[in-house]
Formats: C-alpha cells, sequence, structure tokens
C-alpha cells in the first residue's frame, strides 16, 4: 500500500471523516489512513496511535517516507491516551478491532475526558457490533450513519456516531443488525445475517442431536434463527 492508497475497508472510512478535521487514529495500521487523509488535504493534522513498540515504528517509518512529520504524528500509548488536550481532535478513528475492546477503548477515553474536542467517531468493528451501539447510545452518542461491505471475502460495518443532546431510542433489532443496514439490506448484509443463520442452525442440530435437556438453549437458538428469517425476509 502506498501513500496514496487504501484498502477498501480504510477507503470507506475514509469517506466519513469531514474536510479541515483533526483526526486521532488509533490502532493506526503503519499509519495508511492519516498520511492518505493528510496527502489529500482532507485533514489538517492527525495523530497515529499505537499501543506495541513495532507497529508505533511502522507508523513513524510511513510517516517519514510519506515527508509528512509536520502533519502527523506517531504516538506510543494506550487507546486514546495519546491525545492530549492542545491536540483539538475533531475525528477519531478506530478500526479493525473488536466491538468489545473498541467499547472499552471508547470508554476509558471518555472517563480520561479525552473526548470532549471530538465532534465525530467513525468505527469499524470487527465483531461485536451490538456491544458497540449499545455504549454510543447509552453514553449521548446519535448513530449519524452505518455501512456494511465486502472485501476480500471478509464483511465489515462501519459506524459513524456524533455527540448529541438527545439519542434516538434504539429497538433490540436495531441494536443488532443496525438501524441503517436494517433499512438498505445490501448484499454484504445479507450475506452476513446468512451464514449467521447457518451458524445457529448447525448449533441447533447439535444440541437436538445431543438428546440432552437443553430445550431453554435450544428456544434462544431459535429465536435467533426466527429473528434473522424475519429480518431477511
Amino acid at each position: 500500500m502506498n501513500n496514496q492508497q487504501l484498502s477498501q475497508r480504510l477507503e470507506t472510512v475514509a469517506g466519513f471523516i469531514p474536510e479541515g478535521s483533526r483526526l486521532a487514529d488509533i490502532g493506526s495500521d503503519h499509519a495508511y489512513l492519516p498520511c492518505v487523509l493528510a496527502n489529500r488535504k482532507v485533514i489538517t493534522f492527525a495523530i497515529a496511535g499505537e499501543v506495541v513498540k513495532g507497529p508505533f515504528e511502522s507508523a513513524k517509518e510511513q510517516i517519514i517516507a510519506s515527508e509528512l512529520e509536520g502533519t502527523v504524528q506517531a504516538r506510543l500509548g494506550d487507546g486514546l491516551a495519546v491525545i492530549a488536550p492542545a491536540d483539538n481532535i475533531t475525528v477519531v478513528t478506530i478500526c479493525g478491532m473488536g466491538g468489545d475492546l473498541i467499547s472499552k477503548i471508547l470508554d476509558s477515553g471518555n472517563k480520561e475526558q479525552k473526548l470532549n474536542t471530538a465532534k465525530r467517531l467513525v468505527l469499524q468493528p470487527n465483531n461485536g457490533e451490538r456491544k458497540l451501539r449499545i455504549w454510543l447510545l447509552s453514553h449521548g452518542y446519535t448513530i449519524i450513519d452505518e455501512t456494511i461491505l465486502e472485501e476480500n471475502e471478509k464483511i465489515y460495518e462501519v459506524i459513524v456516531a456524533e455527540k448529541a443532546d438527545e439519542t434516538e431510542a434504539y429497538s433490540e433489532l436495531e441494536y443488532t443488525f443496525g438501524r441503517y443496514l436494517l433499512k438498505e439490506k445490501n448484499d454484504a448484509f445479507r450475506k452476513k445475517w446468512l451464514s449467521e443463520k447457518d451458524k445457529y442452525q448447525y448449533i441447533l442440530n447439535s444440541l437436538q442431536k445431543a438428546n440432552k435437556d437443553l430445550h431453554e438453549k435450544e428456544k434462544q437458538i431459535m429465536n435467533k434463527i426466527k429473528e434473522i428469517s424475519e429480518v431477511l425476509g
């Protein structure tokens, strides 16, 4: 990957970064995203945050190779701890982690007041999307957009949230499937949930073959299968 190209996944994330933003990219993966956005003049400043020394050094090398030392800074630290008040960060991106870990990073950063100036969060969880949506809506955020895409036979969701005076109430279905994704139900959405349905069906078949007293567990899985079937139509 060079300093002008991104994967489809990161290009999708980049599309949600407003022009003139000051970005903190947490778990920055060689600082690809901030470097490309800086070269495109989309952002005016960025932090590429890494918690492990090796990726931190890789991010520094990418920044130097891109001749962006004046705009992008690699910082070593845990999650949002790399942000200082003087950075005046307006957008935070966290990509390629589980929704549970992203929630924990946001929770810790929120308690340490690292998100005070951030107007927007652009998050790409690899799993645990429901838990992440619950965290966002219970901490004063509203989800303003979502998308789901497939790249290299993997399916990714991107969730975009902003601070709001009033957050909308979500149904259980919307927490699980995503309000915006439910409206579109594109090919990637259908493929993901058909796969999830198949997994539940396999578990149900295994439980039934075991012939054990697992009625409650079977009922829960059957309800999941029914829910997915109804959503997919």
